[in-house]
């Protein structure tokens, strides 16, 4: 079972040993039926792969199985010159048999007119007539030389046909009403295996064993086209009901090929409402007003067409004119002009195109060959183009007359037939608005909308200038469109059209807006848009229409704005409903109004996103505050993060501080309460973070802070229990035997060996020397910590970074004075400049495993040569360090004093017992 649209194999059944010659769906069971050489017939579930019935049908090799089109039953015939009835609501009983032939017979085939009969073909030269009730033939058809391989039944209702192929190598035609044979084909080389009635175009078609498909038109007889694809012999045929799409069985394989094209022959004249198509050669039409005023989008719409006549000749297109008086038919060559609302005949002829002229009610132009172009004016000719290309391939009508080449297309003026230009494109059509002043030329793969300057064409045309190189700047590009267009309708300066996406859209001023996805790809061809209805209508290959809501004052508003015409769009504005106010809004701002999409809009996104990228801050935030129904969703806290963005760009830092909050955006509330030195808002951010579980943020905000209590008790919080005990031997030694104790604890989960060897303070002193030292510091600091140094004092204080505290605490109680006012001093400037200094320690605690107490304590007191004060020290730094030492180590020998002070200022400890700590 293969999928025709994507040409994959969907499934596969191994059914027996022996040929697989009939198969057949059942498709309102979801089931198929297939016949084999071992006279068996087998039915599954196409669904489940289930089979459902195996049955011993025949005597002989079973030829073919005719499924009924309502009946549950089949036929089957076979090589034991039987034909039996089955019927699967009877358990797939054997209801009825047929026997007359006096050979195999190979096919059956119900009569689709009359489904309580069915034709049979036998290698006995005969092709007999049954019917359901009577086992015994109505009546039997003879004239074939050799025996009968196929039949197929007219589909359409006005001949009463039968065709049949025969091992004689000819196609016959029956009329089976007066049982004579009208027509007799000759072409094939071989015995003709499959023949078939196309159920939609006027051909007919036969398979055989020299390899060819032949194509025959089915009034004319004439052989249209031989289809030869070098797979060996052809066995079958098959088409679907609703499609131009033909199956080829042959011996080395499978081709589907496609016949004309699938969409349907049909004309809606915009103007009434009225929509004609022709169903074969019938004409039918309906009027839609009205129809689909109840029906949903995309909904069937039901219909009662009205029979208008039949056609002399097959329909192969249908266009009304202008306003919709007149409706031409063409095909095989020849056109008829009838009136649109009787069917009355007007005019016709010969034409291998034909095409109406957007200008007047009786102009339109005919192609008769590749040289040969003609203008008709009220019926009558006017006049025969000179075509300055080597072959017209193809004319398309409009506001002027195209003539398509091999590689360009042409374009003429309707009046006397002036060329005007030539464009190196190959439209397959051509597409005018209303006011012919916009044109768009719809290629295989992409468009391209041109506008029309037609004072310069009749500037031209009145002074005679118009000469054989054409009229200048006739056609001036506006807006490429890469993408394919299936059909298309122009309302004003707005292009409705469907794509090969089957999605209905609406192109104006070069933005495409999508209106609805349509259901089955490719299936749906558009009829028009009447704008009394607000709809765009549409019709698939079997004739079904549905309708699409597309409102007419939102075509006008936008038409308005891409002529900048504004005073008329603010007339039609208050005209369209809220529901498409934020499409509107859309479109003004591709067009580059955002101020007035803006204004426009409904969305509170969309509009939130206008504000942003107009500046408009006060207006984006009043539309956050009012959308604040969901404050911990991840759109909404973005939403604060780009108010925030535009906020601190505007150094509004209030509103920045406050968009972070609500974003959640912790790292970016840490830069703004650090670079604006807010003490109180950091505390806020620290607790905030660690309440959220920001733990980084939060624990850098208590760095900063100087809060280094909390940093280590936000290291055991989440575990990370090493960096603690290493926090505390550089910040906090007070709390190392603590941090030691729980790694350990942590640690003989893992290895008794390793939690043995770490070395608790309070056990191994020796281990740590100059540890009280490092006490009296972390006392020193956390006595001074809450201590302030403006900013101002930062181009001396950043040389205390150079500080050995511990030195310095030595050297002072070396001497006989006590601590007093100089410590108080000193003291003053214990936590200066502590956020850089503090990342700098933060840094280094969680980069080295063997961290030096001596670095932490310059870090704490790097700023003690500084006064709280606001005046700024006057004195060098190196002088007062110098000075400061002499004070708190006066019993000491000055050139030792010195020599101290000169190592802890060029960071020489070599001599110094501190630098083994």
């Amino acid at each position: 079972m293969w999928d025709i649209e994507t040409s994959s194999l969907l499934k596969s059944w191994e059914v027996c040993d022996l040929p697989v010659r009939s198969c057949k769906f059942v498709s309102r069971r979801s089931q198929f039926v297939c016949a084999s050489d071992d006279m068996r017939l087998r039915v599954y579930n196409y669904n489940t792969m289930e089979k459902l019935k195996d049955l011993e049908a025949h005597a002989d090799y079973i030829r073919y199985i005719e499924v009924h089109p309502s009946q549950p039953v089949c036929l089957s015939s076979s090589d034991d010159m039987s034909i039996k009835l089955w019927n699967w609501d009877q358990s797939w009983e054997c209801t009825s048999s047929f026997e007359g032939h006096s050979h195999y017979v190979m096919m059956t085939r119900f009569n689709c007119k009359d489904t309580n009969t069915f034709a049979s073909a036998s290698l006995d030269r005969s092709i007999k007539v049954w019917g359901l009730g009577s086992q015994q033939p109505h009546f039997s058809l003879e004239g074939h030389e050799r025996g009968v391989n196929c039949i197929d039944y007219y589909p359409g209702g006005d001949k009463p046909y039968l065709l049949s192929g025969a091992d004689d190598k000819t196609v016959k035609i029956w009329d089976y009403q007066t049982k004579a044979c009208i027509q007799t084909l000759e072409g094939h080389s071989n015995n003709v295996c499959a023949v078939l009635f196309h159920p939609r175009l006027p051909v007919l078609v036969s398979a055989s064993e020299d390899g060819t498909v032949r194509i025959w038109h089915s009034t004319t007889y004439r052989a249209e086209t031989t289809l030869n694809y070098g797979l060996e012999r052809a066995w079958s045929l098959a088409v679907a009901k609703n499609s131009n799409g033909l199956a080829i069985g042959y011996d080395e394989g499978t081709i589907l090929v496609k016949l004309g094209h699938d969409a349907p022959v049909a004309s809606l004249d915009t103007h009434t409402g009225k929509l004609v198509w022709a169903n074969n050669n019938d004409i039918q039409s309906v009027s839609l007003r009205g129809l689909a005023s109840d029906c949903v989008d995309g909904e069937r719409i039901p219909l009662a067409p009205k029979d208008m006549g039949s056609c002399e000749i097959f329909p192969q297109n249908l266009q009304h004119n202008c306003n919709g008086r007149f409706l031409v038919v063409c095909g095989d060559g020849e056109y008829i002009i009838y009136t649109s609302q009787a069917l009355r005949n007007k005019a016709f002829g010969q034409a291998l195109d034909f095409v109406w002229s957007a200008v007047g009610t009786g102009d339109y132009a005919i192609r008769e060959s590749l040289s040969r172009v003609k203008i008709f004016k009220n019926f009558k000719e006017h006049r025969t183009l000179k075509v300055p290309i080597s072959a017209a391939e193809g004319i398309i009508g409009g506001a002027c007359l195209a003539v398509r080449g091999s590689d360009c297309v042409c374009f003429f003026e309707w009046t006397e037939g002036t060329f005007l230009c030539k464009i190196d494109v190959i439209p397959t059509v051509i597409s005018w608005n209303e006011t012919h002043e916009l044109v768009i030329l719809i290629c295989e793969e992409q468009a391209f909308i041109l506008k029309y300057n037609r004072n310069s064409v009749e500037a031209s045309l009145t002074a005679g200038t118009a000469g054989s190189s054409g009229v200048a700047d006739v056609l001036e590009p506006l807006h490429e469109v890469t993408e394919r267009i299936v059909a298309g309708q122009w309302v004003g300066d707005c292009f409705i059209f469907s794509n090969a996406s089957s999605c209905l859209n609406y192109l104006v001023g070069g933005n495409t807006t999508t209106i609805c996805h349509l259901d089955g790809a490719g299936s749906f061809h558009m009829l028009g848009y009447i704008p009394k209805e607000d709809r765009i209508f549409l019709m698939d290959r079997s004739y079904a229409v549905v309708s699409y809501k597309v409102l007419l004052p939102v075509l006008q508003y936008q038409t308005a704005v891409v002529r900048q015409d504004f005073e008329t769009a603010n007339v039609l504005l208050p005209s369209i409903p809220e529901s498409e106010l934020s499409s509107i809004a859309r479109f003004l701002e591709a067009q580059g109004y955002k101020d007035v999409a803006m204004q426009v809009s409904h969305d509170p996104d969309h509009k939130f996103d206008l504000a942003i990228e107009l500046n408009q801050v006060d207006v984006a935030r009043s539309i956050l505050d009012k959308d604040a129904h969901d404050l911990e969703s991840t759109e909404y806290q973005a939403k604060w993060k780009r108010l925030g963005d535009l906020a601190l760009a505007n150094s509004d830092f209030d509103l920045a501080g406050r968009c972070a909050r609500n974003a959640m955006d912790f790292p970016g509330l840490l830069m703004l309460h650090t670079s604006a030195g807010n003490l109180d808002g950091a505390v806020e951010l620290a607790e905030l973070a660690e309440t959220r579980g920001f733990m980084n943020v939060a624990f850098l905000a208590y760095f900063i802070l100087g809060r280094v209590e909390e940093c280590f008790e936000l290291l055991i919080k989440t575990n990370r229990i090493p960096e603690a005990a290493f926090f505390a031997r550089t910040y906090l030694p007070s709390r190392m035997s603590e941090a030691v104790h729980l790694w350990r604890t942590d640690l003989r989960t893992v290895s008794e060996h390793a939690a043995t060897a770490l070395a608790d303070p309070d056990s191994y002193p020796n281990l740590f020397p100059d540890l009280e030292w490092a006490g009296q510091v972390e006392d020193l600091f956390k006595a001074n910590r809450d201590r302030i140094l403006l900013a101002s004092n930062y181009p001396t204080a950043i040389h205390d970074l150079d500080l050995d505290l511990i030195a310095l605490l030595k050297a002072r109680e070396g001497g006989e004075q006590t601590p007093g006012s100089d410590l108080k001093f000193s003291a003053k400037a214990v936590l200066s400049n502590t956020s850089s200094i503090a990342t700098g320690s933060c840094s280094e605690a969680r980069g080295e495993d063997q961290l030096h107490l001596k670095d932490d304590a310059i870090a704490v007191v790097a700023t003690m040569n500084h006064d709280s004060s606001d005046k700024p020290s006057e004195t060098p730094a190196s002088q007062d360090q110098a000075a400061y030492i002499a004070a708190i180590a006066p019993e000491r020998e000055p050139d030792s004093v010195q020599d101290e002070a000169d190592a802890i200022l060029n960071d020489n400890f070599a001599d110094d017992d501190d630098d083994d700590w």
